[in-house]
């Protein structure tokens, strides 16, 4: 990986800081906008009695503030703290317990990541940046409590974990209930990701957008949703647009005041597009032979991430298909207001759901 040094990790910081305090007041204005004007309005049905307990631990924390001259007992308290999240990081995140990886010891290389200076620069990022996390935990509690509503079998996480692990994962379930967030990955636009690995995908300017904090919740929530789902039935764009349409609906239901675009991870503007041209779209879809195709190299880009959908004029974001799949699992449910979220589950039939939904793009 290829470091380059900021001078000041609370410049970036602070840009990032300012940005989400001018998007926490706007998305405040539009919400009380929401409550009390007219038009489409989302019933959010009242959750108040549900107990979601947030509970956020800060692993990035303890690990940076490991006494590094007496690593065996500090180590040992820190695993001992977080006994199913430390076996997960240094096993499978770090893999400081890989001899492949560190031929070292365990130890020695975890001591050399927290003091490596570009690591340590980018934990002084994240600790400024997420000095505060309980709007956050006010987000989550929200949605767990509505994921609880409307799944009550279902579980939610019990612990939400927060590390850093040089840009190696943004999230991931362990265990049997808990939730982790790699902290790295929402810096903000500002943050210079692609400084650090010039040419990497990940760092892609359409994807680097959404790493901040105003996508953490909906992030996470999409990987309870996808645990819930497991794979696709099939391999047809079909199957997927109808897969990536329920993902979509799950987390509308548990994020209603949510923007479309941050669960889309798409801009505004790209948003409305999508809402306006519908009926093309499904057009072009049909015309183009693709609903039945399963050739991955002619689908890919309209369900999975991508900056454009091919064929389609450039205003036009990746990921299309999902969008007109949501649109029809939303006319299936409001034709058929007695099919549970855990029944929509269990439908593995994209056919079967397409027809009973009598989709009809609007125009």
């Amino acid at each position: 990986m290829n470091y380059n040094f900021l001078n000041d990790a609370s410049r970036w910081a602070f840009i990032e800081i300012m940005n989400w305090k001018k998007t926490f007041f706007i998305g405040c204005t539009a919400a009380l906008f929401f409550q009390s004007c007219g038009g489409e309005r989302r019933e959010v049905p009242d959750v108040s009695h549900i107990s979601a307990d947030v509970k956020i631990e800060r692993f990035e924390q303890d690990l940076f503030r490991l006494d590094t001259t007496n690593m065996t007992a500090s180590l040992a308290q820190l695993e001992t703290r977080y006994p199913g999240f430390s076996q997960v990081f240094f096993r499978q995140v770090l893999r400081s317990k890989n001899p492949a990886i560190a031929p070292e010891g365990h130890e020695a290389y975890v001591k050399g990541f927290i003091n490596f200076p570009p690591v340590r620069h980018l934990f002084d990022t994240c600790s400024l940046v997420f000095a505060n996390m309980d709007d956050i935990a006010g987000q989550f509690d929200q949605a767990f409590r509505l994921f609880k509503h409307y799944l009550p079998e279902r579980r939610t996480p019990d612990t939400i974990t927060t590390f850093v692990s040089e840009y190696s994962y943004a999230g991931f379930l362990y265990g049997e209930n808990s939730l982790a967030i790699g902290l790295d990955l929402f810096l903000g636009s500002y943050y210079p990701y692609t400084r650090y690995n010039p040419g990497q995908e990940a760092f892609s300017s359409y994807l680097v957008r959404t790493y901040n904090r105003d996508h953490i919740v909906s992030k996470s929530m999409q990987l309870l949703i996808d645990d819930l789902l497991g794979p696709p039935s099939g391999t047809r764009m079909l199957d997927a647009m109808i897969y990536n349409g329920k993902k979509l609906y799950l987390l509308d239901i548990t994020m209603p005041t949510t923007p479309d675009s941050i669960k889309l991870e798409i801009t505004s503007a790209q948003t409305d597009w999508l809402s306006e041209n519908e009926q093309e779209m499904w057009a072009f879809f049909l015309d183009e032979q693709l609903l039945y195709s399963s050739e991955w190299k002619d689908i890919r880009k309209y369900v999975d991430y991508s900056p454009n959908s091919p064929g389609m004029p450039k205003e036009a974001p990746g990921r299309t298909a999902n969008w007109v799949g949501w649109q029809i699992v939303k006319a299936y449910m409001e034709l058929h207001p007695e099919t549970t979220p855990e029944q929509l589950i269990a439908m593995k039939d994209s056919q079967a759901l397409l027809e009973k939904s009598r989709y009809k793009p609007k125009r």
